[in-house]
């Protein structure tokens, strides 16, 4: 995503709250496979587990720089179903299957060199470790604002009448992250458990910020069918290493063209526009501006 400096958000507390508050992202992966599209992408509600603020040690060093915090982790699921999901799952398949070859290939030929070639007829077939399985190469998830929209230059109230040198753009917000994902695939414990709290969270968060006075939980639906529902899909656990936003809502443009948008935005008297307007006016905070 191109961020511009003007619309550049790097205050990781105001990208986490707009994740919590948006949180149906694009998972986009780029997995090479004979079988697979490259590049594919799906809707996924997450979870953000925020880290906790680091202690200060007593003993460091001040002269040391600090070390960089974390920056979180996401955690999502998906129906097995899912075309990306199955390339997800043949591609760590065939690592796995890869790796477990390199590995008994590898063993067979040392315990020969010591016991003679007959000792590899007994050694015991290499097999994944269970538990989740970690993508060699960087996701990329984006969060996006509901609220966005096409800005017409007659509301740069300034500049069009003084030159006319102006032209339409969009407003929008979003934030994307980068990370490394481990997938829980198997049929297994670990699975299972990632799962169960993967949805109880989720959903819990969810009906929270509905504002719900008694909340759906997960345990009111009985729970043969949830696990049978857990056993089509699959666990998405992304640990954060970048996140940044751009949020693009006229705060480059001079003042007079700034109110102009403002007050184009009310004009049109819509709950959308207000919302808008709204969030243009929350950062023209950052430049000093009152509309």
């Amino acid at each position: 995503m191109y961020i511009r400096p003007a619309h550049a958000e790097l205050d990781i507390p105001t990208l986490h709250a707009f994740i919590r508050e948006h949180a149906l992202g694009l998972f986009t992966t780029a997995i090479t496979h004979a079988t697979h599209p490259t590049i594919q992408t799906s809707h996924i509600p997450f979870v953000l587990d925020r880290p906790a603020p680091p202690s200060p040690s007593p003993n460091a060093d001040a002269s040391e720089p600090a070390t960089k915090p974390p920056l979180g982790v996401l955690r999502g699921h998906m129906a097995r179903a899912n075309p990306q999901a199955k390339a997800l799952i043949d591609h760590l398949k065939s690592r796995g299957a890869e790796s477990a070859s390199a590995s008994a290939s590898s063993s067979s030929g040392f315990l020969s060199s010591w016991l003679g070639s007959s000792a590899s007829a007994s050694t015991t077939d290499a097999r994944p470790t269970p538990g989740p399985s970690s993508l060699s190469d960087e996701v990329l998830v984006l969060f996006n604002a509901p609220e966005h929209s096409y800005i017409t230059p007659k509301w740069y109230t300034e500049t069009k009448p003084l030159t006319g040198k102006v032209v339409p753009t969009w407003n929008y917000a979003a934030v994307q992250v980068y990370g490394r994902a481990r997938i829980y695939y198997e049929q297994d414990d670990a699975t299972a458990s990632f799962l169960q709290t993967q949805v109880e969270d989720l959903s819990r968060l969810q009906e929270e910020l509905a504002g719900h006075e008694r909340p759906w939980e997960v345990a009111d639906a009985p729970t043969s069918y949830v696990d049978a529902l857990k056993k089509a899909i699959i666990g998405i656990e992304i640990e954060i290493t970048r996140c940044e936003g751009r949020f693009k809502l006229s705060q480059e443009m001079g003042d007079g063209d700034w109110k102009g948008v403002v007050q184009g935005f009310k004009a049109l008297e819509t709950d959308k526009a207000k919302k808008l307007a709204g969030m243009v006016q929350e950062r023209g905070k950052q430049r000093g501006v009152d509309s």
